[in-house]
């Protein structure tokens, strides 16, 4: 399995971005699909899961009305759509894949490489 992410880059705050995660050897209509964050110094934190069929999202309240997660299975790609970008989602994102049959994923088994999103002031 593999995870590629991308669409990460410097943006002003109250900009936009829109993370892709492609998914290779797994159909993420399978599995549900996360994504965290990291910043320099900091825990991993977690930003959004979607369910296997897409029809359930959980976010935390920090992002919550400002990211989006989403699934095209056509592509077989996860997206995050972030608005409202706020200095302190500078940070390096991941999406994940779990292997779970709670929702949300107590764990995530295969992870990206990351993608950095940089929010200047």
């Amino acid at each position: 399995v593999q995870l590629q992410a991308s669409g990460g880059g410097l943006v002003q705050a109250g900009g936009s971005l829109r993370l892709s995660c492609a998914a290779s050897g797994r159909t993420i209509r399978s599995y549900a699909m996360g994504w965290f964050r990291q910043a320099p110094g900091e825990e991993r934190e977690f930003v959004a899961v979607i369910s296997r069929t897409g029809g359930s999202t959980y976010l935390p309240d920090s992002v919550k009305g400002r990211f989006t997660i989403s699934k095209n299975f056509a592509e077989n790609t996860v997206y995050l759509q972030m608005n409202s970008l706020k200095p302190e989602d500078t940070a390096v994102y991941f999406c994940a894949t779990a292997n779970s049959a709670h929702f949300p994923p107590p764990t995530y088994d295969y992870w990206g490489q990351g993608t950095q999103v940089t929010v200047s002031s």
